[in-house]
């Protein structure tokens, strides 16, 4: 199965998976300013999409040979799904918090001891990286081996490709924004006006909103 295809074509399935807003973009985390917004998280309230992806990560990591004794889902978006392949695959599964709680025992990596342990980090989407970078270094903080990080969706940014080098962790997509986007034409859910516009915003990205008066 094309499994980067049929991922990208469930998530479009789905109401709300992808979102085309040109005249009301989303601005993500770290600044940028997005006509469109991929919901990852939605998966798990679709069983049969949600099945789609699970299988599609057990086949990647067959197929990327990846080598792991945990799974470790970053908060909270990684966490079902890290959970659920865990089950599927019969291997633990911990998590990772964005930030310690600042009570109890203080820790951002919870369910196990993760000391010396080659931990196969698991997010549903990747933009630049820096929440997949955070968690690694949580995890190495802890003594984890961390050396691969599958995910749902890539935007494929030159900065995450970068971030993930620097840390010497191989990233593994099951699909990324190009492929969606070449879907959702195909499948017609973007209308030639909004195609132009992603168009424009995927090709420079970080000074979209400005040409367009968004973010001022």
């Amino acid at each position: 199965m094309d499994y980067q295809k049929e991922i990208a074509r469930a998530l479009l399935k789905i109401d709300g998976g992808v979102v085309f807003r040109p005249k009301n973009p989303v601005t993500f985390k770290m600044g940028m300013i997005c006509p469109l917004y991929v919901d990852n998280r939605i998966f798990p309230a679709n069983p049969e999409q949600f099945k789609l992806v699970i299988e599609g990560f057990a086949e990647k990591i067959k197929e990327d040979k990846i080598d792991f004794d945990i799974l470790a889902g970053i908060a909270v978006g990684g966490i079902p799904h890290s959970a659920t392949l865990g089950y599927r695959l019969q291997k633990p599964s911990v998590f990772v918090r964005k930030e310690s709680k600042g009570y109890g025992k203080n820790k951002r990596v919870e369910g196990s001891d993760v000391k010396g342990k080659k931990i196969l980090l698991v997010e549903d989407l990747v933009s630049t990286g820096s929440s997949s970078i955070s968690g690694i270094q949580a995890l190495r903080e802890e003594g984890a081996i961390v050396h691969d990080c599958i995910i749902i969706v890539s935007y494929e940014f030159p900065e995450s490709q970068e971030n993930f080098a620097k840390e010497k962790v191989k990233l593994h997509a099951l699909t990324n924004f190009p492929t969606i986007f070449e879907q959702a034409v195909e499948m017609k859910k973007i209308t030639e006006s909004e195609k132009k516009v992603v168009e424009e915003w995927y090709a420079d990205p970080w000074n979209w909103a400005g040409k367009y008066g968004f973010g001022k």
